[in-house]
């Protein structure tokens, strides 16, 4: 039986590479863009952003604690984003990836 999809409360919009912009609204395509689409390079927040987004479908984390930490591993990844997020210069500092973010 499949999971059902949750949605965020605000989109998270990523420029990707070759300029064109993906907007991302739930786990599910969160999930599927991190499995399937993403560049090769991987840090600890794309980790920590993909444990997460599972253990949100599970109703184990909540929602926005995966939407930060994925949005937190766009910039790492070089993405420019859009959606709620706010840059370091007006005081933005993303979540660290912890040990529990990244648990299976």
């Amino acid at each position: 039986m499949p999971m059902l999809d949750i949605l965020w409360t605000h989109s998270v919009i990523v420029r990707l590479q070759n300029g064109t912009e993906k907007s991302f609204a739930s786990i599910h395509d969160t999930i599927d863009f991190l499995e399937n689409e993403w560049p090769t390079q991987r840090g600890d927040y794309y980790d920590a952003a993909l444990v997460s987004c599972r253990h949100a479908l599970a109703r184990q984390t909540p929602p926005a604690v995966s939407r930060e930490l994925f949005s937190s591993a766009c910039l790492e990844a070089g993405f420019v984003i859009r959606g709620g997020i706010f840059p370091k210069s007006l005081g933005y500092k993303p979540m660290q990836p912890t040990s529990d973010h990244l648990k299976i």
